[in-house]
């Protein structure tokens, strides 16, 4: 199946917008108190819910271990024990240190520093640090570092498929450009309807999903989502 293309796309996704945000309000997504935990929580969040994320920034700033050096710094043990709550410690371990060399080495351990460089370069290099995907790499880019990039993830396309206006096999690069190339290239804008998308594929979009109370009920095709 062929994405919907055209002005009439733009129309539907900013009406998908307005409804979701009709229904939560404000975001005020992503949680974070400065651009480096920002990226820690991109980093820290694969494979595990929010909350365990946010009880390891927690256990970090309780040991004092929120900042670059310190991360580096501190036994492999002491940073296990601190990200221990979001799985997979070890390997979340190794690639926070992955993330944290690249900033100290390539920026003196300054956010706002590597934040300045132009986007398309900093995404490519953000990819070449170890455990950095295309979603983190991206969460970074415009959460931490204010850079209109749109980020997709497993919501955005059961979603916008189930709508019928992508392809449920639909690449994370297509997906990203269908919104990309149809959306003002806009932070703000971005930052939030991120946050709606995963806001309503948590409450109302799941496996099985409850689409009668769905704040984007109204727009399902007539034949119903299309579940794969």
């Amino acid at each position: 199946m062929a994405s919907t293309r055209g002005p009439s796309t733009t129309r539907i996704l900013h009406q998908y917008y307005r409804l979701m945000a009709s229904h939560f309000g404000p975001t005020l997504w992503w949680p974070g108190d400065s651009p480096f935990e920002i990226a820690v929580g991109a980093i820290l969040t694969q494979n595990t819910a929010w909350t365990n994320v946010e009880q390891a920034i927690a256990n970090l700033k309780r040991k004092k271990l929120l900042s670059p050096r310190s991360i580096l710094k501190c036994r492999t043990k002491e940073l296990h024990a601190a990200l221990k709550p979001s799985g997979y410690f070890r390997v979340k371990s190794d690639r926070l240190r992955s993330f944290c060399a690249h900033l100290v080495e390539n920026y003196g351990g300054s956010m706002v520093r590597m934040a300045k460089r132009p986007l398309p370069e900093l995404r490519v290099e953000l990819l070449t640090v170890h455990g950095i995907g295309p979603e983190t790499a991206d969460d970074i880019l415009l959460y931490a570092c204010e850079n209109p990039v749109f980020v997709v993830d497993a919501y955005t396309r059961r979603i916008f498929s189930r709508h019928g206006l992508v392809d449920p096999t639909i690449g994370y690069e297509s997906l990203r450009a269908f919104f990309e190339t149809r959306l003002e290239a806009d932070v703000a804008l971005f930052k939030d309807y991120h946050g709606l998308i995963v806001w309503t594929g948590k409450d109302f979009c799941r496996k099985n999903p409850k689409c009668e109370t769905c704040p984007l009920a109204s727009t399902l095709p007539k034949e119903g989502p299309r579940l794969s």
